[in-house]
């Protein structure tokens, strides 16, 4: 499909109320009220207002979400919750709901249709996303995921159920998914937390991958901003679905190479050229994915100051380990207990190599990543198992620090402490 820009005025927007005041970057933004508080509305969002910014090309097809090779949904297909049923489903937001918070709030566990059943903790289960009213996010965040979310569709995006906007309550309502994030997996610790084996570890690798992919197709050309392991949520086959939608920015058009904007995002994962210019690229995301496969073959954080000086940054010093084999060995993660095909982790980090590529241009295409992954994928090389698992086991000192919190700011100019762990940035599952 060729690129073919278009404003969708005709298709929803969200509403907002005349009391909501909020600031993002320097942006204040004041919409009419389009709702009232506490109507108890369920029904889709046709007719509402979601933005009138969008510059998705028109789609084409059925509008089914089993679609395998994702699409543009014509208009946004959400739900319009009730403060009052999301409040109902997860308990008058009880703290034994959370499942974690971040920059944006609080991300509550709750269970849809409750009065069908005529149990408590049971039905539809759902991800509830509500807003802090000190967060610096906000609004404009908000919309965003509801601008995106709201209309792509593909198995390795984690699909927007719905939102609530009622007075200054914003909310935004997700699938569940069972097994948390990729960070929780690598980094987490507990006997909840189980280490992923090499074959789940590609499969992950894989989907995430796709789901980029499908964002940089040239009928959406959407540049994610702030790809990271706390952002692949994994359901319960193990399959990727990128979140978090927040900064999520359209791309260039095709006379352009970049768009320059206000450098946000999170320090270890953002491209070189980005944080320096303000000048982000398609394949600034490419980079991102880089560093998530280097964790993903170590173990270790893309930014942990808790390491010996020098290796604070993860791609800074690790470099020169993905192109020597035997070096790539001595930095895998320990938890891998030796139980990889070493040929395959080879390629894997010679790949994230070239995604790490200082220079934008010289980055592969997500597609190219993909079908390299894939290739990878179909060799079926076997596992090798270690035959002294001793001796598999790298020093304690270039170990991952799995208690160690992630050093994650939403944007390196204004940085603002994540504030604890979220759904986004290492969810508990219950």
């Amino acid at each position: 499909m060729g690129i073919c820009w278009s404003s969708w005025s005709s298709s929803p927007t969200t509403p907002t109320p005349t009391s909501t005041r909020l600031s993002s970057g320097g942006v204040s933004q004041t919409a009419s009220n389009g709702t009232s508080s506490g109507s108890g509305n369920t029904n889709s969002s046709k007719g509402s207002n979601i933005s009138g910014n969008s510059q998705f090309s028109a789609a084409s097809g059925d509008d089914s979400f089993s679609n395998p090779n994702g699409q543009i949904l014509p208009t946004p297909n959400l739900r319009i919750f009730s403060f009052a049923e999301l409040k109902l489903s997860t308990k008058n937001f009880r703290s034994d709901t959370v499942l974690g918070e971040g920059g944006f709030g609080k991300v509550y566990k709750g269970w849809l249709d409750e009065k069908k059943t005529g149990k408590s903790g049971s039905g539809t289960v759902i991800a509830v996303k509500k807003l802090n009213s000190e967060s610096l996010q906000g609004l404009e965040e908000w919309q965003s995921e509801i601008n995106f979310l709201g209309r792509l569709s593909h198995p390795n995006l984690v699909r927007l159920l719905g939102y609530c906007l009622e007075d200054n309550e914003l909310l935004l309502v997700y699938e569940f998914m069972q097994k948390g994030s990729l960070e929780n997996h690598l980094f987490g610790r507990g006997a909840a937390v189980q280490p992923l084996a090499w074959e789940i570890r590609l499969k992950i690798a894989i989907g995430a991958a796709r789901g980029l992919a499908f964002l940089h197709t040239p009928d959406k050309k959407v540049i994610y901003r702030d790809f990271k392991a706390s952002n692949i949520l994994l359901d319960g086959s193990y399959t990727a679905k990128i979140s978090d939608f927040g900064l999520a920015k359209f791309g260039p058009s095709a006379s352009q190479s970049h768009v320059t904007t206000r450098v946000m995002g999170t320090y270890g994962y953002a491209a070189p050229e980005y944080v320096a210019t303000g000048h982000l690229y398609v394949k600034s995301d490419v980079y991102g994915f880089g560093v998530v496969l280097v964790e993903i073959l170590t173990g270790l954080r893309a930014l942990d100051t808790n390491r010996p000086s020098g290796r604070h940054n993860l791609v800074d010093w690790i470099k020169p380990y993905l192109n020597d084999k035997r070096k790539l060995k001595s930095t895998m993660d320990s938890n891998l207990e030796g139980k990889y095909p070493s040929k395959a982790a080879f390629r894997i980090a010679q790949l994230a190599l070239t995604c790490l590529e200082s220079e934008p241009k010289n980055r592969p295409s997500m597609s190219e990543v993909v079908e390299t992954l894939e290739r990878i994928a179909s060799s079926n090389e076997r596992t090798l198992e270690p035959r002294n698992r001793a001796n598999n086991r790298r020093p304690v000192s270039s170990r991952r620090h799995g208690q160690q919190q992630p050093l994650q700011y939403r944007s390196p100019l204004h940085p603002q402490p994540d504030g604890g762990q979220s759904y986004r940035n290492s969810p508990r599952v219950r």
